[in-house]
């Protein structure tokens, strides 16, 4: 069911941004998930985003939770709407649930930390015949010429029963 989560969504809005510099990751993953590898980027998207993902799997080898960091440069002189971008976000989020069969409901953006920044944060719930199935996370942060948005999705269970990790990981990045 999770292997479904993709997250181009990210990507998406922060290629409209711009481009990032490459630097040392600034994610320490958590014990026990899997680094995945990342479809390649054609070199001027490459220059432009800077994309990380893990996957906690479970004893079995079937995902359990997913979660992606990514980073752009903002161009000089744009202004970020990070409200209208993560808004954005969230109603692709809900059409692709939507198109797989799934109902969702969002709670409403409100403000959060990643790391040092303040952010703005919406959650979104999964359902599939009024069960529910899996969770959704997107944050969304600038620091001056650079924005970040943090996504993890996983199933119910493993969502709830992982927020000891995220926080953490959301508390060490070192954007």
């Amino acid at each position: 069911m999770i292997e479904s989560f993709k997250f181009p969504v990210a990507a998406l809005f922060l290629l409209a941004l711009a481009g990032v510099a490459r630097a040392e990751s600034p994610i320490a993953w958590p014990q026990g998930w899997t680094v995945e590898p990342l479809p390649a980027q054609q070199a001027s998207e490459a220059a432009k985003v800077s994309r990380q993902r893990a996957v906690k799997m479970d004893a079995a080898g079937n995902p359990l939770m997913v979660m992606e960091l990514t980073m752009s440069q903002v161009d000089s002189g744009h202004v970020v709407n990070l409200q209208g971008v993560l808004l954005e976000m969230r109603k692709s989020v809900q059409k692709d649930f939507a198109q797989g069969g799934y109902q969702s409901v969002c709670n409403k953006i409100h403000s959060a930390q990643l790391s040092r920044l303040d952010a703005l944060e919406t959650t979104c719930t999964i359902t599939q015949n009024g069960r529910h199935v899996l969770s959704q996370t997107l944050v969304a942060a600038l620091d001056g010429d650079k924005a970040y948005v943090l996504s993890y999705a996983g199933q119910a269970t493993a969502f709830a029963d992982s927020q000891d990790e995220i926080r953490a990981v959301r508390n060490s990045l070192k954007l």
